[in-house]
């Protein structure tokens, strides 16, 4: 079964059961509005809201890092969301938060998670339904969490990683979700004071190429195809990573929805290496182990 859920698939499903819906919605760096207060303007029939800032680690100086397996548990299970419960993330814009709350969800041990393709924006350019105001209280759930370890990656891993990848074609694979112009240095990081450049071993792929509109995935043979120019093949551990771990979901999505295994992601990702003392950043453009530009 697909991660993914198209608007009419939904109607289909809340016609037969009644999953969770959960908004998702965050910023981006440089975006300016208010998740929270959009989703008051309008949100999903019967959806909660999931607040990515809450699902973080309040002790990281790093954006919305991994919570605690406690903390998740607690936040999850005042949602409503119990370990038999069937949830669906969606993102107000598009397909971002969404994908980070299915990721989430999912490294916590929850498999019945799904999300709706296209977001917000293609459940209203269909016509359906949708409500205004806070949402009502609801039977608080038991959710037991379970740590999929090898679905996260830390820092300390992430350089044997690397250093792993620059040694040979039997390494990992470690795709980077930023746009290339923040891969090569050549254009500013949005995070005041970061520098450029990439994580050594690194190969550059925009999770924008992913989607279409910037909102909807491409065909799971699209997404092969987009993977293998990258080298990535159902035998290859591959650690997607990004800005802040956030757009390098949507590249661990894409590898589900493709058919290929999702890896695990590297949640401190650039910010975290870029400001880590000793270690080596490059820029400029990267080449596949298989020979295909990135």
């Amino acid at each position: 079964m697909s991660p993914l859920l198209s608007p009419t698939e939904l109607t289909h499903l809340l016609d037969r059961q009644r999953p969770i819906l959960l908004d998702a919605t965050t910023k981006l760096p440089g975006e300016q509005f208010d998740p929270a207060a959009r989703f008051i303007e309008a949100h999903l029939p019967g959806a909660r809201r999931f607040d990515i800032e809450a699902f973080s680690d309040p002790d990281s100086s790093l954006p919305h890092m991994v919570p605690s397996q406690g903390r998740f548990a607690r936040l999850i299970s005042e949602l409503g969301v119990s370990n038999d419960s069937d949830v669906v993330f969606y993102d107000q814009t598009g397909i971002v938060s969404a994908a980070r709350g299915w990721w989430l969800l999912g490294l916590f041990g929850h498999d019945r998670v799904r999300v709706l393709d296209g977001g917000l924006p293609a459940w209203t350019a269909l016509g359906y339904p949708l409500e205004q105001g806070m949402p009502a209280p609801v039977e608080p759930g038991r959710f037991i969490p379970a740590l999929r370890t090898d679905r996260l990656v830390g820092l300390g891993e992430m350089m044997a990683l690397s250093q792993s990848a620059v040694s040979g074609p039997a390494g990992p694979r470690l795709l980077d979700a930023r746009s290339r112009g923040r891969f090569e240095a050549t254009v500013p990081e949005p995070r005041a004071g970061l520098p450029g450049g990439h994580i050594p071993g690194a190969v550059s792929l925009p999770f924008t190429e992913l989607l279409l509109d910037g909102t909807r995935f491409r065909t799971p043979d699209e997404l092969a195809a987009i993977f293998g120019r990258v080298g990535v093949g159902p035998a290859d551990r591959v650690v997607t990573s990004c800005g802040s771990g956030l757009t390098a979901a949507v590249l661990s999505l894409g590898l589900a929805v493709s058919g290929l295994p999702a890896g695990a992601l590297y949640d401190g990702s650039w910010t975290e290496w870029a400001q880590a003392p000793g270690l080596e950043r490059w820029s400029g453009p990267a080449t596949t182990r298989h020979g295909a530009a990135s």
